[in-house]
């Protein structure tokens, strides 16, 4: 079949995106607003429950389809809530971008000062909060001949260097990994690392008069920040039918930052 630009849209298709009714100018926001313009059905799912059915209310004031859940990624029930809050709204699960994490409010200290408690809760929002997702709206891709998976890394991971970059460089290892598993369900799971973004969170934890940013736009191919906005294009290809042969990939979208063979 010959390419057509069709095969970027998303119409009777249905997304779940985490971690996207939090901080006002999210990623998690633009790639929920993102999938609905491409035809998608939005579940807008985030621990502020009141801010996810914010963001769903925007979609459906701007013509598109959309419920705003609640959900804890690191709690087992409240995953499979979400996927059931999006099989009763929608009828099923196409689309699932684990994008919940946390960056601003992880622990920072060194290795030899940061507490064990600080570890595991990184760990189970960070990697286990995108394995209770995936495992809970897979049944439903199954059912539905397939579905996308893609996962939300960092270019912090790439090296690691912190509690941050090692959770995200794991999250690498279970998207080979559901995808190496799911691939004959016809369920593709592939990343996406931003590098630094404009986002409130982004902005919050590195300043634009940061030493880190200045260095960034010295050494970034292209620039050193890009708005959330243009991490969706990616999240379209990995969620249509025109990244159908995509997976186990992670993709950079960092201007340059990160550079690999």
């Amino acid at each position: 079949m010959a390419f057509t630009l069709d095969q970027f849209r998303l119409d009777g298709k249905v997304a779940i995106v985490t971690g996207a009714g939090g901080r006002g100018n999210s990623i998690g926001a633009a790639y929920a607003k993102g999938l609905s313009n491409a035809g998608a059905s939005v579940v807008v799912a985030d621990l502020n429950g009141e801010g996810a059915q914010a963001v769903a209310a925007e979609i459906v004031a701007a013509g598109g389809k959309a419920v705003g859940v609640a959900v804890d990624v690191a709690d087992e029930a409240s995953t499979i809530a979400m996927a059931d809050a999006a099989n009763a709204a929608f009828g099923g699960v196409d689309i699932l971008i684990n994008n919940a994490a946390l960056m601003v409010d992880i622990s920072y200290d060194n290795f030899e000062t940061v507490s064990m408690d600080a570890w595991h809760k990184a760990f189970a929002v960070n990697l286990e909060g995108a394995l209770l997702c995936s495992r809970a709206v897979i049944p439903s891709m199954r059912a539905r001949g397939g579905g996308r998976i893609v996962n939300q890394t960092s270019g912090g991971a790439f090296p690691a260097q912190g509690l941050y970059g090692i959770t995200k460089l794991a999250l690498v290892g279970l998207t080979t990994s559901i995808a190496q598993q799911f691939g004959k369900d016809g369920i593709t799971c592939n990343a996406i690392a931003p590098g630094n973004v404009t986002s409130d969170a982004g902005k919050m934890l590195v300043p634009d008069d940061s030493p880190f940013i200045q260095f960034l736009n010295m050494t970034c191919a292209l620039r050193a920040r890009g708005a959330p906005d243009e991490l969706v294009g990616t999240a379209l290809l990995l969620c249509s039918e025109a990244g159908a042969w995509i997976t186990g990939q992670t993709i950079h979208v960092d201007g340059g930052w990160v550079l690999r063979p």
